[in-house]
């Protein structure tokens, strides 16, 4: 089943990206979601400063975070987001009309953050930038106007992964919580939703192996995917004691059983978690929000279920 308002999503962003050739290299493909991510923007909302951003040396490469802050000001609850992007396009731009959004219903900060990306950069250099980030965030809280005991972590689709590989390895940090959106959390192709939705709207399964063996370098590099926790979490023999967890999955999304795995494991090691199936949508559906009224209401749940933590 599928929500009817997401064809008219679908019209659009297929428009969109129609003119990018078939040889496009992940450079292009970057250059060319920017375009696309700014020719659909929602308004920014009124009550959210976006002109604040940092730059962090992290031992893993030097980075950009860029705050989306609620103007009331005071000392406010903190998120550190991720963008999606099959890590390898993306940024904090592309993904503003989520973390603003954030911000201004919750009159709180986002911190967005722009991590290294791939094929020029792989893993697990954007894993350690944003543990770097994490800290630079707790130890800078004064200044960016947050309460440091209050900053939960989140991100959706490539970001979901490395917010839950983060939560999972900085498990003393003590996250307040962690968003995980439409999350890859292991790389199992082989997953009934990889087969149901090898070709549903907006993300496919073609092409996925060949992505994730960018991730980690190379096909000489793929046992990666299927040992190292820190780029695929679900593996992880311990998930006890990590942050509450929203999970938020798409039902027409080849990553699907993915993040409802890794709900189940986070549930039996005693996290709280709250999963969301996303009946009728797809992957990527934050994006549709002009168009589905699910998906706005979506993230209304998530921004809600951030205030009450």
């Amino acid at each position: 089943m599928l929500n009817p308002q997401i064809n008219d999503f679908m019209a659009r962003w297929d428009a969109e990206w129609a003119t990018l050739t078939p040889q496009a290299t992940p450079q292009d493909r970057r250059a060319h979601f920017e375009l696309v991510a700014a020719n659909m923007a929602l308004p920014k909302p009124d009550e959210v400063d976006d002109s604040v951003e940092h730059w962090i040396d992290s031992e893993a490469g030097r980075l950009r975070v860029r705050v989306y802050r609620h103007t009331s000001g005071g000392t406010q609850d903190c998120l550190i987001y991720m963008h999606g992007g099959a890590f390898m396009q993306g940024s904090p731009e592309t993904h503003a009309d989520i973390t603003s959004r954030i911000a201004a219903w919750n009159r709180q900060t986002v911190v967005s953050v722009d991590y290294a990306l791939c094929p020029e950069h792989i893993f697990p250099v954007a894993f350690e930038q944003v543990c770097d980030v994490a800290t630079w965030v707790r130890e800078n809280a004064e200044m960016l106007g947050i309460d440091p005991a209050r900053i939960a972590i989140g991100g959706d689709s490539a970001g979901g992964n490395l917010a839950a590989a983060v939560a999972l390895a900085m498990k003393n940090f003590g996250f307040l919580g962690q968003l995980l959106i439409y999350p890859c959390t292991e790389f199992d192709l082989t997953r009934t939703s990889m087969i149901e939705n090898a070709e549903a709207p907006l993300l496919q399964t073609k092409g996925m192996r060949a992505v994730n063996r960018m991730l980690v370098g190379g096909e000489e590099n793929e046992h990666l995917l299927s040992e190292d926790t820190r780029v695929a979490p679900y593996l992880a023999e311990d998930h006890s004691g990590l942050a509450p967890a929203l999970v938020a999955v798409a039902e027409n999304d080849p990553l699907r059983d993915s993040g409802v795995i890794y709900a189940e494991k986070l549930e039996a090691a005693g996290v709280p978690v709250v999963l969301d199936m996303g009946d009728g949508l797809i992957h990527g559906y934050l994006r549709s929000m002009e168009y589905c009224d699910d998906a706005q209401a979506k993230l209304r749940k998530m921004a809600d279920w951030l205030a009450a933590l």
